[in-house]
């Protein structure tokens, strides 16, 4: 499976059909189930006539964004319960399912510990078309110098880089560790006091 972030590097309709036409003749196209952004979130450009899912990421701030990118053309919604709130993603995602729309996380490269507050929403939501579990788009790993210490900061399991996050009974039952005070954030409340 293919999923594409472009993050508003297309500037026409044109060159992204172009794009998609080739996705098309090699094959890409039918193994692809998102393709994210392609314009600017400015850009309103109608989406529906090109046969590929595309999501709505930094164009959807809102339950009104979500509206407008679906009539777009979108079929799928990039939701950020850390930086839009729960309350607001959960707005979004019901919009989004009642229109018919598929929804997704992304995690704004957090910490690892914010990564297990997005991978418990992400958990909740559907699977979008193509594949049999969830996604959650995580990039904390690429961007972070400390990632490997910080992952011992937490104590769920998996942990946040693994491809694939595979979530039994104990995960649901613990909400992955999010209500747990986790001593290395303690101590540093603790000392800004």
């Amino acid at each position: 499976a293919y999923y594409f972030d472009a993050n508003g590097r297309y500037d026409t309709k044109a060159r992204l059909s172009e794009l998609a036409d080739f996705f098309i003749k090699e094959g890409i196209a039918e193994r692809t189930v998102l393709f994210e952004e392609p314009f600017a979130e400015d850009n309103k450009i109608f989406v529906g006539d090109i046969p590929l899912c595309f999501a709505a990421d930094e164009s959807a701030h809102s339950t009104e964004d979500v509206r407008e990118r679906i009539a777009l053309g979108y079929r799928a919604i990039t939701l950020k319960p850390i930086a839009k709130t729960a309350s607001i993603s959960i707005e979004m995602a019901n919009l989004a399912y009642s229109l018919g729309a598929e929804c997704f996380c992304a995690d704004l490269t957090v910490n690892p510990a914010m990564v297990e507050w997005n991978k418990n929403f992400a958990a909740r939501l559907a699977p979008i078309k193509g594949m049999k579990i969830g996604v959650l788009e995580s990039n904390g790993a690429q961007n972070y110098v400390h990632w490997e210490e910080m992952k011992t900061y937490i104590s769920s399991v998996p942990r946040p880089d693994e491809a694939i996050m595979t979530l039994g009974d104990d995960f649901y039952k613990s909400g992955g560790g999010i209500f747990e005070i986790y001593p290395h954030y303690q101590k540093l409340v603790e000392g800004s006091r």
